[in-house]
Order: structure tokens, then sequence, then C-alpha cells
């Protein structure tokens, strides 16, 4: 029974759920950011174009972040279902 109300404690916890997020948007951000500025100086030579990559890698771990923080508290999933068969209308012979 113990185990029971942990599970249910550990779901409804939105304290945890919070943690966990602005931990993973922080090591995300940072990280992807760090992987951006190592791009920009490796790839690029003039300084807007390596802030640019840095911005790039920056909204990468906040996108990720956000992806997976929208997981954890049940909400909208980013995975896309692909389409049904009988919602895709039915081709229409003559035409191009």
């Amino acid at each position: 029974m113990a185990e029971n109300k942990d599970l249910m404690q550990a779901k409804y916890d939105v304290n945890a759920k919070w943690d966990a997020c602005l931990d993973l948007t922080v090591r995300r951000f940072v990280y992807s950011s760090l992987a951006g500025a190592f791009g920009g100086l490796l790839f690029f030579r003039s300084p807007v174009t390596r802030w640019a990559s840095v911005a790039f890698g920056a909204g990468i771990g906040i996108g990720s972040a956000y992806t997976d923080c929208s997981r954890i508290f049940d909400g909208s999933s980013a995975t896309l279902a692909p389409p049904k068969l009988a919602d895709a209308p039915a081709p229409q012979d003559g035409q191009e």
C-alpha cells in the first residue's frame, strides 16, 4: 500500500516537476550554447555569425527542454500523429 501512495504523490508533485523542468532547461541551454559557441569558433570567422551560432544552439536547447517539460507535465505532446488514410481525400481521375 505504501508503494501505491508514493506513486500517487510522485505523479501529482508539482514542485518536483518544476524542479526537474528548471534543471533540464538550464542544462540544455548551457550545453547547447557551448556547443554553438564551439561550432561558431570552428566554422565561422565573423563575430556576428559566431554569435548567431550561439543563439541557434541556445534556441535548440530551450526548444528541446520545452518539449520534454511538456511531456513531464502531461501537456500536449510534440510528436505528430501520421494522418489516417481514411481522412485523406480520394484522388479524382482526369485531373493532373
